[in-house]
């Protein structure tokens, strides 16, 4: 059997999440952060999904993406209607999962080229 590594062609990678931390490349973060195939926004004010406000997915909608990937920590927690309408009402697809599967799914879509963000929040234990 051949095995062969296949590089990535986006700049980030994320390596490991949960709800209180993540791996991005090489790099550990503990506060909530931003991120796209090409692009990290650290210190993303984000920091409870329940509190997430339309507002807060600005910086996200700012990157042009077809899908919305929000992390919510170690648990799924479900935003507001008001959020789940914000990313809706301009086509925008919006997926709600655990901060663990959110890192998975953004892995797969990055590698398929996709356009695809991801908000994570962290700070829970």
């Amino acid at each position: 059997m051949q095995l062969s590594l296949d590089q990535p062609r986006h700049d980030y990678t994320l390596r490991n999440a949960d709800g209180a931390s993540a791996v991005v490349n090489d790099r550990r973060l503990s506060s909530s952060f931003v991120l796209a195939p090409d692009r990290l926004i650290e210190e993303w004010p984000a920091t409870d999904s329940k509190l997430l406000e339309p507002g807060h997915l600005e910086p996200l909608m700012a990157l042009s993406p077809e899908v919305i990937l929000l992390g919510t920590g170690s648990r799924q927690v479900f935003p507001s209607a008001a959020v789940m309408a914000s990313c809706l009402s301009r086509g925008i697809g919006l997926e709600v999962m655990t901060n663990a599967a959110a890192a998975r799914t953004f892995n797969v879509l990055a590698a398929e080229e996709r356009r695809v963000v991801a908000g994570f929040i962290l700070g829970d234990a």
